[in-house]
């Protein structure tokens, strides 16, 4: 394997554990309308897709969706941050790669991003924060892992994907990139960890 230069994140489910935050804050719109909370294949989807995309599943009518938008937009993400919680094993790895390779984040979060870094206090630490709003086309598509390859000149191979979902292995396997398959043994994956520390065994520097 081509030496690795730049390591890239997905966020939720890898970074953080996102689900009693992302279940709270879909749920809670949902319940606002009189909707009955998400069944677990529309979490499943929510926890994959962009707001926009997981917002059109959950109602799936222009006027709803509009409603729904317009609510989210008003109360924001803020309120949920506090439900999110760092991996175990993220800031020691990411303290150990500083200065060493490129550190980058490449997710479907749109809006909520960098506010999430900056809380958890970690933003010093990413050379580049990728969104679905900073690239035409979000996972599964491709777009914004090749968005780091160019930001950062490199090839394919000298790049590491850590992600935990069927969009991350989609978006790599597009791209060319090595993906690390982040505690998800049905996806195909070039490797497969259970720990983020299980990187430094990928990674020889």
């Amino acid at each position: 394997m081509k030496k690795i230069k730049v390591l890239t994140f997905d966020c939720d489910g890898v970074m953080f554990d996102t689900e009693l935050a992302n279940k709270a804050y879909y749920n809670d719109l949902l319940n606002h309308f009189g909707r009955h909370s998400m069944t677990p294949d529309q979490f499943s989807y929510a926890q994959m897709h962009t707001v926009d995309e997981s917002i059109a599943h959950l109602f799936n009518d222009p006027e709803s969706y509009e409603t729904a938008q317009a609510l989210r937009k008003q109360t924001g993400y803020e309120p949920y941050l506090k439900y999110m919680e760092i991996e175990p094993g993220l800031v020691p790895l990411l303290e150990k790669y500083t200065g060493r390779l490129k550190l980058a984040v490449a997710t479907n979060r749109m809006d909520t991003m960098h506010k999430v870094l900056a809380v958890h206090g970690i933003e010093k630490y990413f050379d580049l924060v990728v969104t679905a709003l900073d690239v035409p086309r979000p996972k599964p598509h491709p777009d914004p892992l090749i968005r780091v390859l160019e930001y950062f000149h490199v090839t394919p191979d000298e790049m590491l994907y850590v992600g935990d979902s069927e969009l991350d292995d989609l978006a790599a396997k597009a791209a060319g990139v090595p993906l690390a398959a982040y505690d998800n043994l049905s996806l195909a994956g070039d490797f497969h960890i259970k720990r983020l520390s299980e990187i430094e065994s990928i990674i020889n520097l």
